[in-house]
């Protein structure tokens, strides 16, 4: 399941009970604010993050391609670029630091351009720079961090955690326009659609359901306000037990909501904006 969902700030679990109802409130992930950080190349290319046990820093990610060698670079996240520096034939050669803020950075090394300046703003999306190999590189590829503070952390890209170690391909979402996040991303790994409505046209809410290990997942995906805090929730009930919820002001979305359903009818819905819906009992089995 992915570690970085929406930009927002949500309250601890709680349990409330209203005229003798009681609702689990989950709690978000997302209290590090982080960034929702996007592949840093243009929207639909393929590439491969490659992630390896002896990487310096451990948990840098070299993106590989076949002709990579001036490939554009985007920003990953939009902010201000803090370092833009050339080490020639040694260490990153050609590379460039972009902080996010809430202690948040990018880097992205062994660049056969540099196209920003320090102290110069980005948008998430914009053109800093093109793929190459300088510095100690034995081929092309794109040497890119995410860090905390002083500490690169392990990589998260459109709200999916990067695998450590390995190879693993990822399609860029980095401004393709609308929700960059998929009901299947949210709730994560073997769950597929298997119902959905519309909220008018602020989002859409999505049931979800997971044969392996027969749980449901209700999240609802915004189409307006995008990358901006605004009301959205999800929620899911199964029959028997107590109705569980994920509301709040979001950039992307509400969920994952998830519960072990079976076969046993489930009650699920979700709002955005002013728009929302609550399913009958359904899909028992």
């Amino acid at each position: 399941m992915r570690t970085v969902r929406r930009v927002t700030l949500v309250a601890a679990a709680a349990v409330l009970g209203v005229a003798g109802v009681t609702v689990a409130v989950v709690q978000s992930p997302e209290a590090a604010a982080a960034p929702n950080f996007q592949v840093p190349f243009k929207c639909g290319v393929t590439v491969t993050a490659a992630t390896f046990s002896g990487h310096n820093p451990l948990n840098s990610v070299d993106f590989q391609k076949s002709g990579i060698t001036g490939m554009p670079v985007l920003a990953s996240a939009g902010g201000t670029v803090s370092r833009v520096d050339n080490e020639g034939n040694q260490s990153y050669g050609r590379w460039i630091e972009i902080n996010h803020g809430n202690g948040f950075s990018t880097r992205y090394a062994h660049l056969s351009a540099q196209q920003v300046q320090v102290g110069q703003h980005v948008a998430v999306g914009q053109q800093i720079g093109k793929a190459g190999a300088t510095g100690g590189v034995s081929g092309p590829h794109l040497h890119y961090e995410q860090r905390q503070g002083s500490t690169v952390r392990k990589a998260v890209l459109d709200g999916r955690a990067v695998p450590y170690f390995g190879h693993t391909s990822f399609t860029s979402h980095n401004k393709c326009g609308g929700n960059p996040f998929s009901p299947g991303e949210v709730c994560g790994a073997g769950f597929s659609v298997i119902d959905s409505h519309a909220l008018g046209k602020s989002g859409r809410v999505y049931l979800l359901y997971n044969p392996g290990s027969k749980k449901n997942c209700v999240t609802t995906l915004k189409s307006t306000s995008l990358g901006k805090k605004s009301p959205v929730s999800a929620h899911l009930q199964v029959r028997g037990a107590t109705r569980a919820a994920d509301s709040g002001s979001f950039a992307y979305y509400a969920g994952p909501v998830s519960r072990v359903a079976g076969a046993k009818c489930v009650k699920w819905g979700g709002s955005a904006g002013s728009a929302s819906y609550t399913s009958p009992y359904e899909h028992c089995g």
